[in-house]
């Protein structure tokens, strides 16, 4: 038991440090208020799209290894991934994409939350996500699937709360496969549409102008509805 704790110790510093160096490197050569420019995005748009021009291939690859590392380690949200993929890639290639990197990049944190993170998180949560343990046993991957569809629970959290209920990696990892297309197809659309937009405009439009792009407004109702829908299954799934 010492010896266990020892490791997860070693592991979370190891973290950290990496996190840190990341973020170093990261800010040391570019400033927040040089990322957020206009010039700075429509610049990096230009060089994304010759580089997709020129080695598609390379760049998705390099994409999908960069979306796994920001779900685990870096324990990023899916959103900007959605978006940075729709950004570069397109709604269709970008989903893709997207979904492969989210979904092993989620996998890999299951595995670690169950190997490490495993008497906490059931200590934690147990009672309270407790009624989702005969959900699972009565159908493992069905249940999954709905789980990863309706959300509603912090994106990290999310990967590692099955561990308490022994799921499968197959069933993990096909079941987020699926259940998040939606949601990142959406998100997608909406980085295709600013792309777009960009592509479009020399200079930084109205904030109105954006919103009521057809490339930006679509997909954004879309979201809420599916997310209003998600609400209202999130209520019979979680309840006892």
């Amino acid at each position: 038991m010492e010896k266990a704790k020892k490791t997860k110790i070693i592991i979370g510093i190891c973290y950290l440090i990496l996190l840190s160096v990341f973020l170093l490197i990261f800010f040391s050569k570019f400033s927040i208020q040089e990322i957020t420019s206009y010039e700075f995005i429509k610049e990096n748009k230009m060089y994304f799209q010759k580089l997709k021009n020129s080695n598609l291939f390379l760049l998705s690859i390099a994409f999908l290894i960069f979306t796994i590392l920001w779900v685990f380690p870096f324990l990023g949200f899916g959103s900007p991934i959605g978006l940075l993929a729709g950004f570069m890639f397109g709604k269709w290639l970008g989903t893709v994409i997207a979904v492969i990197g989210l979904s092993i990049g989620a996998t890999f944190l299951y595995v670690f939350g169950n190997y490490f993170l495993k008497d906490l998180i059931r200590e934690k949560f147990l009672s309270k996500y407790g009624n989702l343990e005969r959900k699972f046993k009565i159908s493992e991957f069905y249940y999954l699937l709905i789980y990863r569809f309706i959300g509603g629970i912090p994106w990290q959290l999310s990967c590692i709360l099955p561990t308490i209920f022994n799921v499968k990696l197959k069933n993990f990892f096909f079941a987020s496969f699926i259940g998040i297309v939606p949601q990142v197809f959406l998100v997608v659309s909406i980085g295709s549409g600013l792309e777009k937009i960009i592509d479009q405009n020399s200079e930084l439009p109205k904030i109105t102008e954006i919103i009521l792009s057809p490339e930006i407004y679509v997909p954004i109702l879309a979201f809420i509805t599916l997310v209003l829908i998600t609400v209202f299954f999130r209520k019979s799934f979680y309840k006892d």
